[in-house]
């Protein structure tokens, strides 16, 4: 499995942007994937979490209401709309698959594979 993101950029606060994860290798039957982020200094931290084909999610508390994860089968991809964006948003945002967190529980990066190089995303005015 491998996953390879886009979609970051510099972002006004309360700006949106959408960020894509094309996972390869996978079946989404199989796999849940995850959106994580990380900042210099601090440990990579889940935010969010799709598994397709119960059709479980997850968001951390940080983001819900204000990210909305998806899913395109056919595409194998998975995308991340982020709106409302702030400040504390500016991260490295990286996107991962998991087979263990079949139901998205946010157990976290640690049962998660493929990662992909990351997308920043900077919210500053």
């Amino acid at each position: 499995a491998q996953f390879e993101e886009s979609g970051g950029g510099l972002v006004q606060p309360g700006g949106s942007l959408r960020l894509s994860c094309i996972g390869s290798g996978i079946s989404f039957d199989d796999y849940a994937v995850g959106w994580f982020r990380q900042v210099p200094g601090k440990e990579r931290e889940q935010i969010s979490c799709i598994s397709p084909k119960p059709g479980d999610t997850f968001y951390r508390n940080s983001v819900r209401g204000r990210f909305t994860i998806s899913a395109d089968t056919a595409k194998n991809t998975v995308y991340l709309e982020m709106n409302n964006l702030k400040p504390d948003d500016t991260a490295d945002y990286y996107c991962a698959g998991s087979r263990l967190d079949w139901h998205c529980s946010g157990y976290g990066p640690k049962i998660y594979t493929g990662w992909g190089q990351g997308t920043q995303v900077t919210v500053s005015s």
